[in-house]
């Protein structure tokens, strides 16, 4: 039978061309097509304006709400309730006008992506109207506190996905229990090494139990999906989880509303990646996380320890392992008695 390096040159060329086009195609799709694509859609803003606020700030705010835009989508309320909705994450940014001049406020605890566009569009509808803007951030995050989240995530990922494949290709006839042991030991390690960057780049980062809680059931969940696959289609599984890992910059690090529908409908919709960077920025910033952000977490890991866990046969031992293959006990070769007697 032939292999393929039996092949003529030519036509092994013309395949690794191919395979190499097609992964191009895939990365493209995947990484610089979400960031090639990004642009507003509905984002959420919120105009802030007092009910005693004179009559062309109303004005203003009544402009802004009455403007069919597909980029922004705005919300006029008043300060008390702006400022909650910015809390909330309902809005990514609140324009507070006030006699003589108008305050953007934004919030550390929305994702970076989400809070870069709302100041720029809050600052150029101020400037717009005429009035000076001075710029708030509540809860102000640090340059690591806004990258931490995606970056914890991202590691944890890789952290299992190293040790996977490398125990897929080391391993001699693994089990069940080897594999749990070492998906477990790769998402404390990799915890360990999240946490000591997490106080490498910034000590005043909180390393609290549920920090560290929700750092574990992520790095659990990654690295216990991984084995599973990794168990159930050996090193070829690598074909789906290194682009899932690709993913996570790309995808988890825009808010949804910068996305292309196509990719928020087929990658952001699901991805995991974003729920973790979601609720360790929550975490991060003195707020929790909410349910889904959990129970995802948990179903992967469930799934993942079926996926480790399911067909797995008991190892014989060496002495349960000979197989009878009929040898003669005096000639020690099949069918000696059969030849001797012909």
């Amino acid at each position: 039978m032939a292999t393929p390096l039996d092949r003529p040159p030519a036509v092994i060329a013309v395949a690794t061309a191919v395979a190499g086009a097609l992964v191009a195609l895939v990365l493209g799709l995947l990484t610089f097509g979400v960031q090639a694509t990004a642009h507003p859609d509905r984002l959420p803003l919120a105009v802030a304006i007092g009910p005693d606020a004179p009559p062309p700030l109303r004005a203003v705010a009544d402009k802004l709400a009455g403007t069919a835009s597909q980029e922004v989508g705005w919300r006029v309320s008043t300060p008390d309730e702006a400022r909650g909705l910015l809390a909330s994450q309902d809005v990514y940014g609140v324009l507070e006008l006030v006699p003589g001049g108008a305050t953007v406020m934004l919030s550390g605890a929305v994702n970076p992506s989400g809070t870069q566009v709302a100041q720029q569009v809050l600052t150029g509808v101020a400037q717009g109207a005429g009035l000076p803007a001075k710029v708030v951030v509540l809860n102000p995050a640090s340059t690591a506190g806004r990258t931490a989240p995606l970056a914890a995530s991202a590691l944890l990922w890789i952290a299992g996905l190293v040790a996977g494949a490398a125990f897929t290709v080391l391993a001699r006839r693994p089990g069940a229990w080897s594999r749990l042991a070492g998906a477990t030991t790769a998402a404390v390690l990799g915890v360990a090494v999240v946490a000591g960057f997490f106080a490498l780049w910034d000590a005043e980062l909180p390393l609290g139990w549920d920090v560290l809680g929700y750092l574990a059931l992520v790095g659990a969940a990654f690295a216990l999906l991984q084995a599973g696959l990794l168990r159930l289609l050996g090193l070829r599984a690598m074909a789906v989880l290194g682009p899932l890992y690709l993913m996570a910059p790309a995808v988890a690090g825009q808010v949804p509303e910068l996305l292309d529908p196509v990719y928020r409908a087929v990658l952001w919709s699901w991805t995991p990646f974003r729920f973790s960077t979601e609720g360790l920025r929550a975490l991060l910033q003195g707020g929790t996380v909410t349910g889904a952000q959990v129970w995802v977490f948990a179903g992967i890991a469930v799934a993942g320890l079926v996926l480790v866990l399911a067909g797995e046969k008991a190892q014989p031992d060496l002495a349960d392992g000979v197989v009878d293959v009929g040898v003669d006990q005096a000639d020690r070769l099949p069918g000696a008695q059969r030849q001797h007697t012909a």
